[in-house]
């Protein structure tokens, strides 16, 4: 997450986890979608995370902006404190 590190928060480690609902109709193309990222690190706001993945939706995101007009994606975060 460059976009955090740009705030200065120190982050160790970033996943992210996509799960989807598809149509029944064919084409089975999605039209939920549910993108939970988990950020790790010392001490990071969640404002920064949360502002982040905004910008990264909202702005950066080519694969969200195609989807977008079809699919309704729902995005959480939560963030683990770095034991290190």
């Amino acid at each position: 997450m460059g976009i955090l590190a740009k705030k200065r928060q120190k982050v160790t480690g970033y996943k992210v986890e996509v799960s989807g609902e598809r149509r029944e109709e064919h084409p089975r193309s999605y039209k939920r979608m549910k993108v939970h990222h988990i950020v790790k690190g010392s001490n990071i706001a969640a404002h920064a995370v949360a502002q982040a993945i905004e910008l990264s939706e909202n702005k950066y995101c080519s694969v969200a902006a195609t989807l977008r007009p079809t699919v309704e994606i729902h995005s959480t975060f939560e963030i683990i404190e770095d034991s290190e």
